[in-house]
């Protein structure tokens, strides 16, 4: 069974491309969290995704949320993703898999080449007291989040 809204979100600690251990519970009772798994960084959906969002930050400061974009991709590739796209958001190794797992945002087989265990393309607003206030999973990695939904939910929190 999915995460829904109006589920307590599971709590998480991994590391982000600064080797920074980096939870959920950092942000519980200070800031909305937009919560986004991708697939692989360097890969085209993917790039065009959290750029638009890199380019649409002021929205996500207004509405007094944090971007955590998470995916399997090792700390090492992560960071050099964030440094030549300029991301202004915080990148999130997954690389044992365990927290795509718990949302439930992983493919068992990804692409034809068979690649087992990559996130899907996900999108959980987290309000601050830790609650699931949206949720998007996506079984197509073409396909991307309806940022229009997940901005109208963080209006509605800010």
């Amino acid at each position: 069974m999915s995460l829904q809204i109006g589920q307590k979100a599971p709590e998480f600690t991994l590391y982000s491309s600064a080797k920074e251990k980096i939870s959920l519970n950092d942000y519980a009772g200070k800031q909305n969290v937009l919560l986004l798994f991708f697939p692989q960084a360097f890969t085209g959906v993917c790039t065009k995704e959290l750029c638009g969002v890199r380019d649409d930050i002021s929205k996500y400061s207004n509405a007094n949320a944090q971007v955590l974009a998470i995916s399997v991709d090792s700390i090492f590739t992560l960071a050099k993703f964030k440094e030549d796209q300029g991301f202004n958001f915080l990148l999130l190794s997954d690389f044992n898999k365990d927290v795509s797992k718990t949302y439930e945002a992983i493919y068992d087989s990804f692409t034809d080449m068979d690649m087992k265990g990559v996130s899907k393309r996900s999108a959980f607003v987290i309000d601050k007291e830790g609650v699931i206030q949206y949720a998007e999973v996506l079984e197509s990695a073409g396909d991307v989040p309806n940022f229009e939904a997940i901005n109208d939910t963080l209006t509605r929190l800010a």
